[in-house]
């Protein structure tokens, strides 16, 4: 959450504003971390060369040039384990226990069928890659495969990082107003699904940063300034002005560290602002998006299609990594009753997403993805949902100069094991990564104990059939 001024105890001055509400101008709390702590913690560990956390092997190549300027990916995590077998891998011949409700329908793509459920993304199907058979996950009700490409098992002292983390250390900002990684996800009821990544062993200082717990925008206000004046860096510094005439004498602004200061210019920046503002895009794009609500599904995510574009803005912005959870998918009664609410809004958001990527020019420099923890039974149970099944499950691709139009992997006539091509979660990082302009093969991130880590085990590679 971004709190510039809050309320607070305290003496209270002319203004009616608190001294601890001026303090935490610039605070953005994270894990009980203010917006000067991470930065201090991120200068410490940068200034440690060979210290826990630093960075080794070809680490830090510079991403390849493009639209942005720089790489980027958009990571969208369905929370619950979506429905292989009623999204991308219909199975028009099983018994009427295994295939369900929905019909398989052609896309532009020639020998490509996919879900009915999904007309929009089918129309534009030459633009993504579908892969049938992830691998590799366990029967776990949790974000964090997903984010990291890694299980618990045996994860080093501080745990494993989450990819936004990773570019944090490895490539840093690309302007020092707009930090690398951002997540998205709001808070749910069932908490490890609204993870929105973790430093592990690389610090605090490489924390996404997670802009809002509810309404995005209604966290970033500053006592009688609005977002519009936000951005008016002139408004924000008379703002400060008339309060230093009766603070300390003027000297508490005078006081602050150079590590507060650079988090009020994180705050204050404009281009921060304008990528949170959802209010100021096109109203006919947001339309395109869907708009969606901020109500939680159950104990899952929102239907915040919003998120989507908020995405989009912010990797133009700068950012290197957004990442987001969206509805709820642990559907083990009602399966075909609440995809037909859903499967279309995620065909709509999906689909304007990579659309609006490719219009605006910087579909190479931004990869999407799309996925959950596991995928769902053949069987569909008494209650008319699926259950968890994490032997194979699936993901959506686009973007990111991936040779797309194409399906990876196919499973039994019941969908439920790899019949060829087992994808594994790992190839899809080693992937991501190398779009990102990191050599997977030859760089490394020192643990806590300063051990050379690499970002991928060493067993999987880039996925060749998209790159």
């Amino acid at each position: 959450m971004l709190t510039l001024l809050g309320k607070g105890g305290g003496r209270r001055f002319c203004d009616g504003q608190t001294r601890r509400s001026f303090l935490q101008v610039g605070a953005m709390a994270l894990g009980g971390l203010s917006m000067p702590q991470i930065l201090r913690a991120q200068a410490a560990s940068e200034a440690a060369a060979g210290a826990p956390g630093a960075v080794a092997g070809e680490g830090g190549a510079k991403p390849r040039s493009g639209g942005l300027g720089h790489k980027a990916v958009i990571m969208i995590f369905l929370p619950g384990g979506p429905p292989h077998q009623d999204m991308w891998d219909i199975k028009n011949d099983a018994p009427v226990e295994i295939r369900g409700e929905f019909k398989s329908i052609k896309t532009n793509v020639d020998g490509i069928e996919i879900g009915d459920q999904f007309p929009l993304i089918a129309s534009m199907a030459d633009k993504f890659t579908f892969i049938r058979t992830m691998v590799g996950c366990k029967d776990r009700h949790e974000a964090f495969q997903c984010l990291t490409g890694r299980l618990n098992e045996q994860a080093p002292p501080g745990g494993w990082p989450s990819i936004g983390s990773v570019l944090s250390a490895l490539q840093g900002p690309v302007h020092k107003s707009v930090p690398p990684a951002y997540g998205l996800s709001l808070p749910m009821g069932h908490k490890p699904w609204a993870d929105n990544g973790n430093p592990g062993f690389l610090g605090p200082g490489h924390a996404p940063i997670t802009p809002g717990s509810g309404e995005i925008m209604d966290n970033m206000v500053l006592r009688d300034v609005t977002l519009d004046r936000l951005r008016d860096r002139h408004a924000m510094l008379n703002s400060f002005d008339r309060l230093r005439r009766d603070i300390d004498g003027s000297r508490m602004m005078e006081g602050m560290d150079a590590f507060q200061q650079q988090a009020l210019g994180v705050l204050t920046s404009s281009k921060l602002a304008e990528a949170l503002d959802i209010n100021k895009a096109d109203p006919k794009l947001r339309d395109r998006y869907g708009r969606g609500s901020d109500k939680r599904r159950d104990d899952g995510g929102p239907e915040l299609l919003d998120q989507f574009l908020i995405a989009r803005q912010l990797v133009e912005a700068g950012a290197r990594c957004v990442t987001l959870g969206f509805n709820r998918w642990d559907w083990h009664g009602g399966n075909f009753t609440q995809a037909r609410v859903v499967f279309p809004m995620l065909d709509k958001g999906v689909s304007a997403l990579v659309e609006d990527l490719h219009q605006r020019g910087i579909d190479k420099d931004v990869t999407v993805i799309v996925w959950g923890e596991f995928g769902r039974t053949p069987q569909i149970n008494k209650d008319a949902g699926r259950d968890h099944w994490p032997r194979v499950s699936c993901a959506l691709m686009a973007c990111g100069g991936l040779k797309n139009g194409q399906v990876i992997g196919s499973t039994d006539r019941l969908g439920g094991e790899p019949k060829d091509r087992p994808v594994h979660f790992q190839e899809v990082f080693a992937t991501l990564y190398d779009r990102l302009g990191i050599n997977v093969e030859t760089t490394t991130i020192n643990d806590l104990h300063g051990r050379p880590r690499f970002l991928v085990d060493p067993e999987y590679k880039v996925m060749r059939e998209l790159v």
